[in-house]
């Protein structure tokens, strides 16, 4: 194992901000794999899921099973983390502007097809390669300015060229589900059914440009454009979510280390017999079909369903009581799929988003994402 030290610039003076990168198996060695975890620096099951991952990889390369090359950031955030306010963690926004930090990363594809016109072959191998330069070229010729920018480049300098990149968060309370690409979504359902996932919600194109969008994307936006040239998918990313802000255990977390294992297994990185795959409990769906649940006035929130309930539109998901009044506005599903996530608090605002059910049929456009 080598330990990289990542230095931000931009902090204030006298601050001095750094991301750690521990680095398994032989530099340049494929595949490569890139997980991370607390870029929403307030989401904690993740880091402790690293925490067992890192000491399982150890293992691995001493027994010199790791043929690839796996690079793993157990703390994504190092702004975020240190982000408390009177008491409360600020980990999902910067402070200093606002911007949530899984959002509003570099767009790579215009640059990098312009640096690629007329030097792609019929060789799928050697354009690949071509790509993964052109990817790192053009993030390279991008200014990055202040500390949370810069934070997002350096993220991604690390992960562009990989093969496999997983940007490991967790929800408020919820059941493990997985965002995706579109064109991965077989792929994408191995890393379900290794986790247990009960939702995989799948987009071309999700709105706001997140992490793992920003490394998978251009590969199918570049085969589009420079159809001419065989390219394929060259990098398979997302977004897993573990389970809600709380589910921080040890046994949750080895499980967890140990099915992540198991799918750099079945991608070639890690040598070993290969896992016997769990049944699904989930299938590919529209990230367009994940309907949000409001609330519709103030009050005090009481949940009738259990995240991972399986619900028909119309049935009743919560009550909203205004305690002066006594009103009771109850919140139906709009409609009927996965019951994946809800919020944790107990006191809405009208317009907060209570939950979110795993649909099949596509009903939203434009941002589909969280804010």
């Amino acid at each position: 194992m080598r330990i990289e030290t990542i230095v931000l610039a931009g902090a204030t003076p006298g601050t001095q901000r750094t991301v750690t990168a521990f680095r398994f198996g032989r530099a340049g060695a494929r595949p490569k794999c890139y997980l991370q975890t607390g870029l929403h620096a307030d989401e904690i099951p993740g880091l402790l899921v690293a925490h067992h991952l890192r000491s399982d990889l150890m293992k691995l390369e001493a027994a010199g099973r790791i043929v690839g090359e796996i690079v793993l950031v157990p703390a994504a955030n190092p702004i975020g983390l240190g982000q408390q306010v009177s008491g409360s963690h600020i980990g999902r926004f910067c402070l200093t502007d606002g911007q949530n930090f899984n959002r509003g990363f570099p767009q790579l594809v215009d640059g990098a097809e312009r640096r690629l016109r007329g030097s792609l072959s019929r060789d799928r191998t050697s354009n690949v390669h071509a790509v993964r330069e052109a990817l790192l070229a053009e993030l390279r010729s991008i200014d990055a300015v202040g500390e949370h920018q810069n934070l997002k480049h350096a993220l991604l300098r690390q992960a562009v060229d990989a093969d496999v990149v997983l940007d490991l968060h967790c929800d408020t309370e919820a059941v493990v589900h997985v965002y995706t690409g579109t064109a991965l979504a077989e792929q994408g359902l191995v890393l379900a059914r290794l986790l247990g996932a009960r939702a995989l919600l799948t987009a071309e194109i999700s709105g706001d440009d997140p992490f793992d969008e920003a490394c998978s994307r251009p590969w199918w936006e570049l085969q589009r454009r420079l159809h001419d040239h065989p390219i394929g998918p060259g990098c398979f990313a997302a977004t897993v979510e573990l389970r809600g802000s709380v589910d921080v255990d040890h046994a949750m977390a080895g499980a967890d280390a140990r099915a992540l294992v198991d799918f750099m297994v079945l991608c070639g990185a890690i040598i070993g017999d290969r896992p016997t795959l769990p049944a699904a409990r989930c299938e590919a769906t529209p990230l367009s079909g994940s309907e949000p649940l409001i609330a519709s006035c103030s009050g005090i929130v009481v949940f009738h369903r259990a995240v991972g309930d399986v619900v028909e539109q119309g049935d009743a998901l919560a009550d909203v009581i205004d305690p002066v009044s006594g009103t009771v506005a109850t919140i139906v599903a709009p409609t009927s799929g996965v019951f994946y996530a809800r919020a944790s608090t107990r006191w809405a605002h009208a317009g907060l988003r209570l939950g979110k059910i795993a649909g099949r049929r596509a009903t939203r456009a434009g941002n589909l994402l969280s804010p």
